[in-house]
């Protein structure tokens, strides 16, 4: 089994839900404290052992690769006013790191974008992760869904109990054939189902660990209908068709779904209690 070295990270939404806001400014660069969503993504693959980053962008996103790239007037500028702390964090990550930017020219799905890095990925298993989610844990999400990975040797998919029915309808939905604690396996996959017919109560979070043979069958998946879109969950129903294993974990942290302007204000007030906490336990 070859070990997962690179991280696929999706940002090409439009950011619909936040305009005007993402008019100029993309999702994935919208603020959580002090950071932006985009970088706390970065930061779980990086301390999940995972070096090589593929960001998928798309129109206008250019800013994501100025956040991670260096600005010598700005080091200069911050050096000569005593201020580098201000980004010692970002300046380590960069350097534990290696990110080559993807960009999707038309918006035609997940797994239209997916397809976009597939030069990139080659013949190896890769980590996915969406900029919609963002978990809080003492463990990374991605660090726990890889040690699931390297259990089963199967593709593994990010889950969390919907406990109001009516949400699953916000959701993929799987259906689940057996649980082993935490780790479920899964017999199907429904997008965005109605309540009545779910076949359960776990909803996919936008984090994954995928085998290569995701790519073939995305490919010969249909698009979607009436959007025309490709779309990852039906790369991942084409798997279970063929017979192929995977696998669910719901992973120890809390979610919050950035996606959403009231999911990225609880991301915000949640992250700044905890640095105040932080803060006054220093002092």
């Amino acid at each position: 089994m070859k070990p997962v070295k690179k991280v696929v990270i999706l940002t090409a939404g439009l950011g619909t839900r936040f305009l005007p806001m993402t008019k100029a400014i993309p999702k994935a660069m919208l603020p959580i404290f002090n950071k932006p969503v985009i970088q706390y993504l970065v930061e779980e693959a990086a301390d999940s052992g995972i070096k090589e980053i593929i960001i998928v962008t798309g129109f206008g996103k250019r800013v994501i690769e100025e956040h991670f790239d260096r600005n010598y007037e700005l080091d200069y500028e911050l050096k000569a006013r005593g201020k580098q702390n201000l980004i010692k964090d970002l300046d380590k990550l960069i350097s534990r790191i290696k990110i080559v930017f993807v960009h999707q020219k038309d918006a035609l799905g997940d797994g239209h974008a997916l397809l976009c890095a597939e030069h990139l990925i080659k013949n190896e298993p890769f980590a996915v992760l969406f900029g919609d989610d963002i978990i809080d844990s003492r463990v990374p999400a991605l660090a726990q869904l890889l040690d699931a990975y390297y259990k089963t040797a199967s593709p593994v998919i990010c889950v969390e109990k919907v406990e109001n029915k009516k949400d699953l309808k916000n959701y993929g939905v799987i259906g689940v054939s057996a649980e082993f604690g935490n780790l479920l396996q899964i017999n199907k996959l429904v997008e965005k189902p109605s309540p009545r017919s779910a076949p359960s109560n776990f909803g996919i979070i936008g984090k994954y660990i995928l085998t290569p043979d995701i790519l073939k069958a995305l490919k010969t998946s249909k698009a979607g209908k009436p959007d025309g879109e490709k779309r990852l969950i039906d790369g991942l129903n084409t798997l279970l068709k063929n017979g192929k294993d995977l696998y669910a974990l719901e992973v120890e942290g809390h979610r919050f779904d950035t996606g959403t302007p009231m999911g990225l204000l609880a991301a915000n007030i949640a992250f700044s209690n905890k640095k105040s906490a932080n803060s006054s336990k220093a002092t």
